[in-house]
């Protein structure tokens, strides 16, 4: 009977796995984003001169800073671009996203040891997470932080080396594929040291009374016997109310598990890893502070708090938390509490946020649901299992999921990797055939900076934003001796600035701009500049959403 279950157990793990697979394929947008158009070209070029003692960027016509935090991501975007280009780089995505669905799937059940309901929230959390599906370095590291969750659990069930040695490996490839999101790798070990050293008691009530009694007991007077040894019989009964409240907690478990302290050397070793990038001995540690202290997450859209009306999914997911730790008589372990209100704040205050939410916190909410059905639904797991395992079962959900990835994916097919809208293609064509790239030196907005670079055209900014910032282009190393570009091209962009001191400044010979842009119609009545682009009635019918213009005087 036992080895039935079991057998039922892995055919309903594949199944699973199956149809996460279809999902991942019919939600995987194809349209790209401004990053993966500098990640083939910083791949490209990391190809073609290796990345050791690489300290300026060779895209940005001001010869700045570059310390490449993704160069490992890059290269290998660049390696599946060389061979299949557009198509290679939407494949390549399909199966990273893939992988992140099973990552959550089998992190979700280990946790929680309840298949059925691990699935259901896998793909609720894969359905939410499609707007951070993207050609980026953090679609993999996403994974490689679920996985982290996973081999943590792992090692503190029996501590075997294999664990700790996955967990280390782990901490070098994040640091090289995406070295911005490395310090959130430590993040993940927190909540278990935490809730370990909360489990220790150290710090509580009794100390004051152990403080009393020593201090009675080196008086060494008789008539403080009793009074010492009322002092004792209150220490054992606060000893025994405490055990009882671990034995049956209100709401919050606290469990003590040795294993931390060995997880917690592993966590230091993790550490060292940064030492083993090409990029530069202190970068790994320092490149998240300078990320903070500098002024893009004030602008950029990711960066901003969370809007909860264009985020619903997200806001559903919460309320369900609220319910379920609220209304229904379960319990959450301290470290699962943690997680929750840790990543819950830094997803209200960073949009961006929401992704790590959405895969961390999904296991747990995989745990509380699983409690709830062990409480009050104890045979419901195997009666799922039995029926999706049943020959009708998987073809019934697996003709709703191809069902619903069919009629997911059929627009998407539709769409294009990307277009003149959004990024200047026949402009950077022209551009390429008629100025001289050597002495031009282009004034463009962040948004298209990318492509501009992906097409070979030096730019003024691009969307490696903290590349633009003092703390990063500074050659001192001081944010006080660096140029605040990011902030300029924001402002002259917005009409902050005025954008005749910020080109004469920078030494602008030439601007590309949006047709319908404030700077557009500025340089429009200006005398010093030209429009050179589009100016034929071919260029003018082809491209309608981009200008260049020419400073003559």
């Amino acid at each position: 009977m036992k080895n039935s279950n079991k057998t039922k157990r892995y055919k309903f793990h594949i199944i699973i796995c199956i149809f996460i697979i279809i999902l991942c394929i019919g939600f995987t947008p194809k349209k790209l984003q401004n990053d993966t158009f500098y990640t083939i070209k910083v791949g490209e070029y990391i190809s073609n001169n290796g990345i050791f003692n690489l300290r300026e960027d060779p895209f940005s016509w001001q010869n700045l800073p570059y310390t490449f935090p993704h160069w490992l991501y890059d290269l290998i975007m660049y390696t599946i671009y060389s061979i299949g280009g557009w198509l290679g780089i939407y494949l390549s995505t399909m199966v990273l996203y893939s992988v992140l669905g099973i990552c959550i799937y089998f992190t979700s059940n280990k946790i929680s040891k309840n298949a059925p309901i691990s699935a259901v929230v896998t793909i609720i959390a894969i359905i939410l997470m499609t707007p951070y599906v993207a050609a980026r370095a953090q679609l993999i590291t996403f994974s490689l932080m679920v996985l982290t969750v996973y081999l943590i659990e792992k090692f503190l069930e029996n501590a075997k080396k294999r664990y700790a040695i996955g967990l280390i490996l782990l901490s070098l490839l994040i640091v090289n594929l995406h070295m911005a999101v490395w310090p959130f790798f430590f993040v993940i070990f927190v909540p278990y040291i935490v809730e370990y050293i909360i489990s220790l008691d150290i710090i509580n009530v009794d100390l004051l009374l152990k403080l009393k009694m020593w201090i009675l007991k080196k008086i060494n007077n008789k008539k403080y016997e009793d009074k010492i040894m009322d002092l004792y019989i209150k220490l054992e009964d606060n000893k025994k109310k405490r055990e009882e409240i671990k034995k049956n907690p209100y709401k919050i478990k606290i469990t003590r598990n040795d294993n931390v302290k060995k997880l917690f050397l592993v966590m230091i070793i993790c550490a060292f890893m940064g030492i083993f990038t090409p990029t530069g001995l202190t970068t790994p540690y320092t490149y998240l502070y300078k990320t903070i202290t500098g002024n893009t997450m004030q602008v950029i859209n990711e960066h901003k708090p969370i809007n909860f009306s264009a985020n619903k999914g997200f806001l559903i997911y919460f309320i369900v938390y609220i319910v379920v730790l609220t209304f229904i008589d379960i319990k959450i372990d301290l470290k699962h509490l943690l997680y929750y209100l840790g990543i819950l704040y830094l997803a209200i205050k960073s949009r961006r946020q929401v992704s790590m939410f959405l895969i961390i916190c999904t296991p747990i909410l995989a745990k509380l649901l699983a409690d709830i059905a062990k409480k009050y639904m104890p045979k419901l797991e195997e009666y799922i299992i039995k029926i999706v395992t049943n020959f009708y079962g998987y073809i019934i959900l697996g003709t709703i999921v191809i069902i619903t990835t069919i009629q997911n994916i059929k627009p998407i097919m539709k769409s294009q990797y990307y277009a003149n809208e959004n990024y200047p293609i026949y402009a950077s064509e022209w551009i390429k055939n008629n100025l001289n790239l050597e002495t031009t030196k282009l004034f463009n907005e962040y948004n298209y900076g990318s492509y501009l670079l992906y097409e070979g055209i030096p730019v003024l900014i691009d969307s490696r934003c903290d590349l633009y910032t003092p703390q990063f282009n500074s050659p001192t190393g001081k944010a006080k001796d660096g140029k605040d570009i990011f902030m300029d091209v924001q402002n002259v962009t917005t009409g902050a600035a005025d954008y005749s001191k910020v080109f004469k400044e920078y030494g602008i010979t030439h601007v590309i701009t949006y047709s319908d842009s404030k700077i557009h119609n500025k340089l429009d009545q200006d005398s010093n500049y030209e429009k050179i682009y589009p100016k034929t009635e071919e260029e003018k019918q082809k491209d309608n959403r981009f200008v260049i213009y020419k400073k003559i005087n």
